[in-house]
């Protein structure tokens, strides 16, 4: 039988983590001061008097290069769940282990081969 009384404290938990940042939002809204001007409509460049147009383009490599980074390590957290229980689930999951690293290491090579490991 299903009861869902055990689930109160998920409930609970759930109502107050919403409710907090909604309420640090409306709080935040009432009390700050609103004042605009020149000061706080211009640009902040650490202190210093901004030159140009705030608009800077960046070359897409550096995104491409975190992008790869990102990809590679949150594969390889899939991998500590398989280390942790390998003794346990026995060959066939060892096998899936092995096409997931190999689909890694393709990539990878892939990755390399476009230059997208380039910084330069």
């Amino acid at each position: 039988m299903f009861l869902l009384h055990e689930y109160d404290i998920f409930w609970a938990f759930l109502i107050i983590s919403s409710v907090i940042p909604i309420l640090a939002f409306v709080i935040s809204g009432i009390l700050a001061p609103i004042r605009q001007g020149p000061e706080k409509l211009s640009s902040y460049e650490s202190g210093i008097e901004p030159l140009g147009d705030a608009w800077v383009q960046f070359r897409i490599r550096y995104y491409m290069f975190a992008l790869v980074f990102v990809v590679f390590d949150v594969e390889t957290i899939f991998l500590y769940p398989w280390a942790m229980s390998f003794d346990v689930l026995g060959v066939s999951v060892f096998i899936e282990a092995f096409i997931f690293v190999l689909l890694l290491i393709v990539g990878s090579v892939y990755a390399w081969r476009k230059g997208a490991l380039e910084w330069s």
